[in-house]
């Protein structure tokens, strides 16, 4: 006999992050009557702010353009800590009764695509609690809405380095960070340069014998308070939602400014950068050496120094910062290849993330297997001959959840439109003239680390609308939310061009 039928939505959101919840949000209030649901992999919901744990984790950028835009932001800091942040989600997901909608525990592997019912089966895992026992889940909806993040949360990516094996201390990656480590009183280095570095640092140098962030070449960085006087003055004289709106806008445009005057007047922004360390840090520190990158600003991410509280960790003597190659590891810590030898009781590995495709999971459309690699981003949210099926990817530049709301404003339009058509299906098509675009990156002009090794994985962008993943939310807001949905390269039913077979 048949076993019972897999539980049916109307769409399926996997994640319960900040993209996941901000989704489930927008659905509610712009599709009411919508069914739903969130398969979250880990046992709590959170995404990035449940993951890590290592101390001092917080956001890089301001939290009225990383909270979403439809709850205001109250907190004093605008620069807030990762529990704070944690606790904003939980009082979101509470105000808007979503617990019920999420099913924890469940890690998607396989999502398949049938035009003969249009709609997708999405197969997961689950651990029964109590027992230890994995269980396969198998759902199916009309509509799936990616909101898995673009890292791997298996593991954070680790050089090989040299030497490895005989180091007799501890060595963590921040995505892993034990709970029980005690780092009081010892030798701590941190490989990397980046936002993670640069926040752990000043969080335990007071408890450390000394810590030394170990780089192989500098990193833009920038002091700003932790506290956005302007919003907290506003907040006193308006009603929440209008003062966060108008904090929220502020912010936006300066962003984006700063972001524009990187690209036409870099040399004038790295002189105000570079100023800014000095003051600091001091005349007497060497800051051509440890904070002068060879690279133009924002051609990788800009690291955000909350209250200077780095240079106030450097200044101290608890922290230093050396600019070197590593030779190999050694039995007590590492050797540069300058000679010089950094005795550690802990090494943290800060070395980035590992980027993956829409949450590690197979993707089958009618029975073959999809390589994102191969498809073409439409608006930076769907993928060429790929029916049905939207992703949350935030900006590089900006605030993730800027490009999150808007993508889940795009999935809410999408949705109405279909139902106003009667269409069961949605599908970007290249037209014939698209056929000759040619590739760029899905990512272009951000040479980081983290990108460059998995940018071949992503979907590739063409030079024309819609092809297009911009990394500019002012482009987006025309692009995404303000633009028709029947676009002429968006089908509905069954379509009546033949996919365009790419190069």
């Amino acid at each position: 006999m048949a076993g019972p039928s897999p539980e049916h939505v109307d769409v399926l959101i996997v994640g319960a992050g900040i993209s996941g919840i901000g989704g489930a949000v927008h659905l509610q209030e712009r599709r009411p009557g919508t069914t739903f649901a969130l398969l979250e992999g880990r046992p709590d919901i959170g995404g990035t702010w449940d993951l890590f744990r290592y101390p001092g984790v917080r956001s890089d950028s301001d939290m009225h353009t990383l909270g979403f835009r439809f709850k205001p932001w109250k907190h004093e800091k605008s620069i807030a800590d990762g529990p704070v942040i944690l606790d904003y989600l939980r009082e979101t997901v509470t105000e808007h009764d979503l617990e019920r909608h999420i099913r924890f525990g469940h890690r998607v592997s396989r999502a398949e695509w049938s035009s003969d019912n249009s709609q997708w089966t999405v197969t997961a895992s689950r651990t029964v609690l109590g027992t230890g026992v994995e269980q396969t889940v198998t759902m199916t909806c009309g509509f799936l809405y990616m909101c898995s993040g673009y890292y791997s949360y298996r593991e954070g990516y680790t050089p090989d380095f040299k030497g490895r094996d005989r180091y007799g201390g501890t060595v963590i990656h921040p995505q892993e960070w034990p709970e029980d480590l005690d780092c009081g009183g010892k030798r701590v280095v941190v490989i990397g340069s980046g936002a993670t570095a640069m926040t752990l640092i000043p969080a335990i140098a007071d408890d450390v014998a000394h810590i030394t962030m170990l780089q192989r070449s500098p990193t833009y960085v920038v002091a700003r308070p932790s506290r956005d006087a302007f919003a907290n003055y506003l907040r006193r004289l308006l009603p929440d939602r209008l003062a966060y709106a108008i904090t929220r806008k502020k912010n936006v445009l300066r962003q984006g400014l700063v972001y524009r005057k990187t690209r036409t007047q870099p040399e004038k922004i790295k002189e105000l950068l570079i100023g800014g360390v000095r003051a600091g840090l001091g005349p007497d520190y060497d800051v051509d050496t440890h904070f002068t990158p060879t690279y133009n600003p924002w051609d990788q991410r800009l690291c955000l120094i909350p209250d200077g509280d780095l240079f106030k960790a450097i200044r101290s003597g608890k922290a230093s910062v050396v600019t070197d190659h590593i030779d190999t590891f050694t039995e007590t810590g590492i050797r540069l290849q300058s000679g010089e030898e950094l005795e550690a009781d802990i090494i943290v590995t800060a070395t980035g993330l590992n980027l993956v495709t829409l949450g590690e999971m197979n993707f089958v459309v009618d029975g073959e297997p999809v390589d994102f690699a191969r498809t073409w981003t439409y608006r930076g949210l769907a993928y060429s001959g790929v029916p049905n099926l939207v992703a949350s990817f935030g900006y590089v530049n900006a605030s993730w959840t800027l490009k999150a709301d808007l993508t889940s404003e795009y999935v809410c339009r999408l949705l109405k439109h279909m139902a106003k058509a009667g269409a069961t299906r949605c599908v970007p098509l290249l037209r014939p003239s698209d056929a000759d675009m040619p590739e760029r990156p899905w990512i272009d002009d951000f040479p980081a680390g983290y990108m460059k090794r998995s940018m071949h994985l992503l979907p590739r962008q063409g030079d024309r609308t819609p092809w297009l993943n911009t990394q500019d939310y002012a482009r987006d807001v025309k692009m995404i939310r303000r633009a028709a949905i029947d676009d002429g390269v968006m089908a509905f039913d069954a379509p009546d061009r033949e996919f365009v077979e790419t190069k």
